[in-house]
């Protein structure tokens, strides 16, 4: 069976010895670029690949992009490839931020055209308290080839979301933390505020008490209740900067709500440009 969306430490766990499973590391943390791999060097899931935010899950900075543009899909095809992942390989991503980073990873795979990815529901938390096997060992990886097709209906541009500043066709959700949302407290970028029309839903509040994500009937309830009559497939999700954002479509698959977009670019590209509108408070 193909995981789409989650899969437990333990599914996983039964699958470290399969060559048809890769896992992928993507522990991070924004403010200390060489966390994840120090994490990940003094231990990991037996056979996990590390992928750093910035250089393998982003594109190169232009200070229009944001902080985390999307890399071109070729290049990121072929580091798929050098990772030994192809197309017909179950990959499985984790973090130890609740899945922050991890679903990036997960969109980033589907935007590329690879369904067969699934987020490790708790992380690193979740494998460590099961009690289940790490190593710092390397792993010996046998190159593949990735032949992406780009899904360009999973994403939209800046162009789309200023144009629904007036058609307010689409609900926009944002996946900050409120006081950011609400420009109270904006610690990575220039401006605070949120895009107008935006609606505030924190990604962490997709997780229960355990670090693991809401049963799919819970999640899908909330956010029906906050999405102001709008189907999932009039959703864009968008954050600080096409990361946390993830975390939230990933929500909404897991409830069934499928069909959303993701705004890559998000709030550190939509401010980028000081023409475009800003607005504060709740």
């Amino acid at each position: 069976m193909a995981h789409k969306t989650l899969v437990s430490a333990e599914e996983t766990a039964a699958h470290l010895n399969d060559p048809e499973w890769i896992i992928c590391d993507c522990r991070h943390d924004l403010a200390d670029y060489s966390a994840g791999y120090r994490a990940y060097r003094s231990g990991h899931v037996p056979g996990a690949r590390f992928l750093h935010i910035d250089s393998d899950l982003s594109g190169p900075k232009t200070g229009l992009t944001g902080r985390h543009p999307l890399p071109h899909p070729a290049t990121f095809s072929l580091r798929l490839g050098a990772l030994g992942i192809d197309n017909t390989k179950q990959v499985v991503a984790y973090d130890d931020s609740g899945g922050a980073f991890a679903s990036r990873m997960w969109w980033m795979l589907r935007w590329v055209g690879h369904d067969r990815v699934a987020v490790l529901d708790g992380g690193w938390g979740a494998w460590q308290r099961a009690g289940l096997p790490f190593t710092v060992a390397q792993p010996a990886i046998e190159p593949a080839t990735y032949s992406g097709r780009v899904q360009s209906q999973l994403a939209v541009d800046s162009a789309l979301v200023t144009a629904n500043l007036q058609a307010r066709k689409e609900q926009v959700v944002d996946a900050r933390a409120p006081d950011r949302y609400r420009g109270e407290n904006e610690t990575l970028d220039p401006v605070a505020g949120h895009i107008p029309g935006a609606i505030n839903r924190f990604f962490k509040l997709n997780l229960g008490e355990d670090g693991r994500f809401k049963p799919a009937a819970a999640l899908k309830q909330e956010f029906a209740g906050m999405l102001n009559g709008h189907g999932p497939e009039s959703v864009i999700h968008q954050c600080g900067s096409g990361v946390t954002a993830c975390h939230n479509l990933l929500a909404m698959e897991v409830a069934g709500l499928k069909g959303s977009r993701l705004y890559p670019g998000s709030w550190s590209e939509w401010v980028s440009d000081r023409r475009r509108p800003v607005a504060t408070g709740a």
